[in-house]
């Protein structure tokens, strides 16, 4: 066999299968017998890392399977051994290449990211060359935006090595993340001096973050110093519901880990989306349709400039429109990298030669060479997480927004600020001013959206309370509002957590709705919310009332009537999974809603039940 590197300017015509045969010009036998049985045992599981807001698939991790057929306990022995044969770089491009083939077989493969785990070793390694990552991605078709180049900090390397890695990936427009970052040595110089599109924080960070409030504050930080960069976020290792909860709450953008899907080794055995992280984002997402809309209609959109664009072009994009001091610069899938000042380019634009210097393609100038960091936040994220973002940022221009990790458009200061106040009026104006809990609006949308999940179960409550009005006709419209008060806050304390949906319909009305499997769980809770309310409300009473036990008062057409102490009925409807689709209609839901009132009021338990 040809081992030979004399022919790197026919790259693309080499087999990259047949043992990368490019490189070092004589490796011994035993590291020829290494490739061998490593090119026959090895192969690659995919994980899928996918976005947070509605777990579609953003790309794929791909882990190394079978070492152990190597005579090697862990997968960083068997790069230690490859460079101790001196063809660490060989052995990487041949399963490089097994990867990419195995990945070109992926659906959607244009359109999701591959992550591979890259040895900071292999740019000194004395059988390295240029060209051969390009040559593969073109022998599949793929576009070079689809790689994206892992660089781990959990070895004790020389910085300079990582430092060369990053800068050399970036330069050949591949994507670029630091790997497990929070575990090692130098992530946050990585971060600030070389700026990678992607940070992956370490598992041992996720691992209790739902537990441990100094770890969530720790993960949280971090991803506001990532944001503001303008570098998304990975959660890895996410292994529980909860976890993924707080990693939404605090703002990363994507997650993997065996809650979402174990590696596989099938591809077939992968999905373009999945249920467990689609679920959690309809659960939170409940109040937030209009608070997008308002965003929706304040986003400037700014044509942005691709980062392969050359220098002449840009001069043209500023010389065209001379209101713009800056433009947005995607990648070649439109995700964002930053943004180009003109100011950036004025040693150029002023100098005698500088705009020939600048547009000529020899002199090495690109477009990321003038580009500036630039805040991100993704449109679902919300108002708050947008504004943090902002805050967060030196003199930021404002925020760059995306949808599905694409280029949305912009958000300027002066817009962000009427985002904020028109959030704040439509939040003012559907929210109880007694209670502070969501109106009616918000309700109709958690509820619409229940319905209409039929893969999901939830659990509707309407409550109201008994003998109210005549309570409020003794004692006064002040005392009327403390025993509403009460309900809300006992609400609050009964129903603690995100996964409730805390509800004021007006007057003594209430409503829950929670996503929910167990419905003999919140049965459990609403009842015991009844007690409570029906036990503290007592003191609201006089001495007389409390001994008798009723108020004397008149019913709605006067007749003298004792009115019992307050409670509270409620009524309870549960959709099971697997129901018909938009099941039970409005008018069905209305319909049970009154009937399970009625029925509420006269049960000693004041609790009715149906199910859809």
């Amino acid at each position: 066999m040809d081992f030979s590197a004399r022919n790197l300017m026919d790259v693309h015509m080499f087999d990259f299968d047949d043992i990368a045969p490019l490189g070092h010009e004589n490796p011994s036998d035993e590291a020829k017998a290494f490739l061998e049985n490593a090119k026959r045992v090895l192969d690659f599981a995919f994980q899928p890392i996918v976005d947070i807001h509605n777990g579609t698939v953003f790309g794929y991790e791909a882990l190394l399977r079978h070492h152990a057929k190597m005579d090697v306990a862990t997968i960083f022995a068997l790069f230690d051994r490859a460079d101790e044969l001196k063809i660490l770089h060989r052995f990487d491009m041949m399963i490089r290449a097994r990867v990419i083939a195995k990945f070109s077989k992926l659906p959607r493969n244009h359109r999701t990211r591959l992550f591979y785990n890259l040895d900071n070793r292999i740019i000194t390694s004395p059988d390295y060359f240029r060209g051969g990552t390009k040559a593969l991605l073109k022998q599949y078709d793929l576009p070079a935006a689809i790689l994206c180049l892992e660089i781990s900090e959990r070895h004790e390397v020389s910085m300079k090595m990582a430092e060369q890695n990053l800068a050399r990936y970036r330069g050949e427009d591949y994507s670029t993340a630091i790997d497990d970052f929070g575990s090692g040595y130098s992530g946050l110089k990585l971060l600030h001096e070389h700026q990678p599109d992607y940070i992956k924080i370490d598992g041992a960070l996720i691992r209790g973050i739902d537990k441990d409030k100094k770890l969530k504050l720790m993960v949280s930080t971090i991803t506001d110093l990532a944001h503001v960069l303008g570098i998304f976020v990975i959660a890895e290792g996410v292994e529980t519901e909860d976890q993924l909860r707080v990693c939404k709450e605090i703002g990363c953008d994507l997650v993997q880990g065996f809650f979402i899907c174990y590696p596989q080794l099938d591809p077939q055995a992968l999905q373009t989306q999945y249920q467990e992280v689609l679920t959690l984002g309809r659960r939170q997402k409940t109040g937030e349709s209009e608070e997008t809309n308002i965003i929706y209609e304040q986003i400037e959109y700014r044509p942005p400039l691709r980062i392969d664009d050359d220098m002449q072009m840009v001069f043209e994009a500023f010389r065209s429109n001379k209101d713009l001091t800056f433009f947005p610069i995607v990648d070649e899938s439109g995700s964002p990298l930053g943004i180009v000042h003109e100011h950036a380019l004025k040693e150029y634009t002023y100098s005698p030669f500088g705009k020939d210097l600048i547009a000529n393609r020899g002199a090495g100038l690109t477009l990321r060479k003038f580009l500036s960091p630039c805040p991100v936040a993704d449109i679902q994220a919300g108002t708050d997480a947008i504004l943090k973002n902002y805050s967060l940022s030196e003199n930021p221009e404002g925020v760059i927004l995306v949808k599905d990790f694409s280029y949305l458009g912009f958000l300027s200061a002066s817009s962000l600020l009427r985002v904020i106040n028109e959030n704040n009026l439509a939040q003012a104006r559907d929210c109880s001013p007694l209670t502070k809990l969501p109106g009616n609006s918000s309700i109709s949308d958690f509820v619409s959206d229940a319905v209409s999940q039929c893969m999901e179960p939830s659990v509707l409550v309407y409550m109201d309370l008994d003998n109210f009005k005549a309570f409020n006709d003794a004692y006064g419209f002040r005392q009327g509002d403390r025993a509403i008060l009460l309900f809300a806050e006992l609400m609050r304390k009964t129903f603690v957590g995100e996964t409730a949906f805390l509800g004021h319909v007006g007057g003594d009305d209430f409503f829950i709705g929670i996503h929910s499997e167990d419905f003999e769980a919140v049965k459990r809770q609403v009842t015991s919310l009844l007690a409570k309310f029906a036990d503290d409300v007592v003191s609201f009473y006089d001495a007389v009332a409390r001994e008798q036990g009723f108020l004397e008062g008149k019913d709605r057409d006067g007749n003298p009537r004792r009115f019992p102490l307050m409670s509270c009925s409620a009524a309870l409807i549960e959709l099971k999974v697997d129901r018909a689709e938009n099941t039970p209609s409005f008018e069905e839901l209305d319909n049970a809603i009154a009937q399970l009132k009625k029925q509420a009021k006269s049960d000693p338990s004041h609790l009715a039940v149906c199910c859809f």
